[in-house]
């Protein structure tokens, strides 16, 4: 069975607005308590959506082998404006330190910059550390978005999503530090 060769691309560019959808309810949503939980739930599963997208288009395009360097390039983007309006709607809503969002924040759009400055000359396709910080990210930001205290307990909920906050905050410098040396190593070699 055949796709249409733009679907994985289609789909990246859809998480562009979802994004935005998504940021707009978790601010009307609030923080956990103070307002709208229905609204919460909403833009949490709408971001665990969105997110999951992101292992939808990567699998279309190597499945029937429609890997294209538009791809390459706007999938990490579409991927770093979701996460970054869950990263800074949870800031905003006093549930992840500033400190934290700024540093992941940095990072993520530091090596943005960097895809698109050399972008005329070749295109950085996300390495592993790249693709497991991305999914690291989602699932945190999923335990810290879905108001699963309401099921399991606020302790316990609370325990697992600071783990995993200070996980994230890890394997993100982590990876941006390995992309930083895999680019220094790969310009050395081309001269």
């Amino acid at each position: 069975m055949a796709i249409p060769r733009q679907l994985p691309n289609a789909i990246t560019i859809a998480r562009i607005p979802l994004a935005i959808v998504f940021f707009v309810l978790l601010l009307l949503g609030g923080a956990y308590g103070l307002d709208d939980l229905v609204i919460r739930w909403v833009a949490g599963v709408l971001f665990v959506v969105a997110i999951s997208t992101d292992w939808v288009d990567g699998y279309l395009a190597r499945k029937y082998d429609v890997v294209s360097d538009f791809g390459k390039l706007w999938d990490p983007i579409a991927d770093k404006l979701l996460t970054g309006a869950g990263f800074v709607g949870l800031a905003i809503l006093g549930e992840w330190p500033w400190w934290i969002v700024i540093i992941i924040l940095i990072r993520e759009w530091g090596i943005t910059v960097h895809r698109f400055i050399v972008a005329n000359t070749h295109i950085v396709a996300a390495a592993w550390m790249g693709k497991l910080k991305t999914a690291f990210q989602g699932v945190a930001l999923s335990w810290w978005l879905l108001p699963l205290h309401q099921l399991i307990g606020m302790d316990w909920w609370t325990g697992v999503g600071i783990v995993l906050m200070y996980a994230t905050l890890v394997l993100t410098v982590a990876s941006g530090i390995d992309y930083v040396i895999s680019q220094v190593r790969g310009s050395r070699t081309a001269r």
